[in-house]
């Protein structure tokens, strides 16, 4: 499957890693969101990721579902 490159500009110092998914449409729901995380589904800089809050910053790039999403 082809991977999806996407960018989101922050607006603040940084984003929690499940409003992210939320707020791009890759969770429906928060709990849907969390359990992306728990499931080792969302890496963060080609790391898996299981902090739900994990904060994301500019230069960050987060891979979940075949999407790709760069902090900028």
């Amino acid at each position: 499957m082809k991977i999806q490159s996407h960018s989101f500009a922050l607006t603040e110092e940084y984003i929690e890693l499940i409003k992210l998914l939320k707020l791009l449409g890759i969770a429906d729901t928060g709990s849907d969101a969390k359990q992306l995380v728990d499931d080792g589904e969302v890496k963060l800089n080609d790391a898996v990721e299981y902090r739900k809050r994990a904060k994301l910053r500019k230069g960050d790039k987060v891979l979940v579902k075949n999407n790709e999403i760069t902090i900028v």
